[in-house]
């Protein structure tokens, strides 16, 4: 592939471009993230055209970003099928009448925050968790009067904490890969900066929801009344949960995981309603489940999912991996990363710059996987040059790269959050207090050295 002569200033110009683009049309205009990445792709397209590059270069650099997306667009098609699923079997909403049931006002928010956790760690995906448990807590949250953006708050933090402290995480493993260092000894050092994120959050949402005396339980009652009529409410109705932490602990992929769960909520579809055809149910596979109890709020809560609701999230993924893969391949992120790289001095430096480069990945590609690669690939040297363990840079990015993705109104994890609880990225996004806390601290561990795993020996800058 033909390569762009590229100076650091025309590359800084070009991502600004690029940023203004999404910034405006997604946060200003209010438009759907899919038009601004279009626009920027079609920028990108006719600007590396204007510096002499072919077509076949620029088909090569869609198809080569694309290419690292394809597993991740199969999972976002089989949570859809798995929401609807779940809904339709009875799973989501039994956990809906155990949590009014089990669950106080008060204590509800940091209960929602640990759950999710537990559950991330057991299935290793943030996105998983939201689409199932969350939901359930999701409207419990809603029906007690919370503010639905705080609700999303806590699930979403809790996903993100569970997926960060379990070996079945994708972006563990990638990160883990990225730098060259041991799964184990990657996940332990995460944890400097996790378990303080995850311990002030959880008294965060305790003391937001301490004194909650808004609960409506009239309300409440009605709600629970609506479900336990018109749906399968039962502890077996909780098979397809306790399937998920048995895959969990053979270690299965994420895709036979799923694949196998939405074929057992299948079955169940059936046995509880035994009226149920084979073309309805492909209807709820495909189009989602659509609630149709005497209660509104339920009807608007579970009427979801389904493989067609993954469609603009999908549609995104290809769009935002297109445009990294132009931006990769044209070699402007190269361009501006690799200046950078070389003028570090300091751990404190080393550390900060690694986290910016995280962060600015996710804002102008919004792919959470280039988020850990491409900064990965441009640091690791630097790192090790810094004398610094490997291991220091994979919770480096972790902590701008994997949790942050999902705050960004474009990126991938963002549209696919603010697509399944109904509540936008820019709403949810104060309340997500992990995610906010965790570069923080990142940050104080490269500027303090504490949890900082430097060289025993070699270390050419000291912090």
């Amino acid at each position: 592939m033909q390569k762009i002569k590229l100076s650091l200033r025309e590359a800084i110009i070009m991502l600004v471009i690029i940023l203004a683009i999404m910034g405006l049309g997604v946060i200003r205009l209010g438009l759907s993230p899919q038009v601004p990445v279009l626009l920027a792709i079609t920028v990108t397209i006719f600007w590396a055209k204007f510096k002499g590059l072919s077509w076949d270069d620029i088909n090569h650099g869609i198809k080569d970003g694309i290419d690292k997306g394809i597993i991740p667009i199969v999972i976002f098609i089989l949570i859809g099928a798995m929401i609807s699923t779940w809904i339709a079997a009875g799973t989501i909403p039994t956990l809906m009448v155990i949590g009014f049931k089990a669950i106080s006002a008060q204590w509800f928010l940091p209960t929602v925050f640990l759950v999710c956790s537990l559950v991330g760690a057991a299935v290793g995906s943030c996105f998983t968790v939201v689409s199932t448990v969350g939901i359930a807590f999701f409207g419990i949250g809603v029906t007690m009067n919370f503010s639905p953006a705080l609700v999303a708050g806590a699930v979403i933090s809790g996903g993100i904490f569970g997926d960060k402290c379990s070996p079945l995480s994708e972006t563990n493993n990638l990160a883990a890969a990225v730098v060259d260092t041991d799964l184990f000894d990657h996940m332990k050092t995460i944890l400097w900066s996790t378990l303080p994120a995850a311990a002030i959050s959880t008294v965060v949402f305790a003391l937001l929801g301490f004194g909650h005396n808004q609960a409506n339980f009239a309300k409440i009652n009605t709600t629970v009344a609506a479900l336990t009529q018109d749906f399968h409410i039962s502890w077996v109705a909780l098979i397809p949960i306790v399937l998920v932490f048995v895959c969990a602990g053979f270690k299965m992929a994420a895709i036979p995981t799923m694949l196998l769960n939405v074929l057992v909520s299948a079955v169940m579809m059936f046995i509880n309603n035994p009226a149920l055809n084979v073309t309805k149910a492909s209807n709820i596979i495909t189009n989602g489940f659509v609630a149709k109890t005497s209660n509104a709020e339920v009807n608007l809560l579970l009427s979801r999912g389904g493989i067609v609701s993954m469609m603009p999230t999908v549609a995104l993924i290809v769009l935002t991996l297109s445009l990294g893969g132009l931006l990769v391949n044209f070699g402007l992120v190269s361009a501006v990363m690799t200046p950078l790289a070389a003028h570090l001095n300091s751990h404190a430096k080393l550390v900060t710059a690694a986290l910016a480069t995280c962060i600015g990945i996710n804002i102008f590609v919004g792919e959470q996987f280039l988020s850990i690669i491409l900064p990965g690939r441009s640091f690791k040297q630097t790192f090790n040059n810094g004398g610094l363990e490997s291991s220091a840079l994979g919770r480096t990015l972790e902590d701008g790269g994997t949790v942050l993705n999902y705050l960004v109104p474009w990126g991938v994890g963002g549209v696919f959050l603010a697509n399944t609880l109904g509540v936008p990225t820019m709403s949810y996004l104060p309340f997500v207090f992990f995610s906010l806390l965790c570069p923080v601290m990142s940050l104080l561990s490269g500027i303090t050295g504490i949890g900082l795993h430097v060289k025993a020996e070699g270390a050419e800058v000291q912090a």
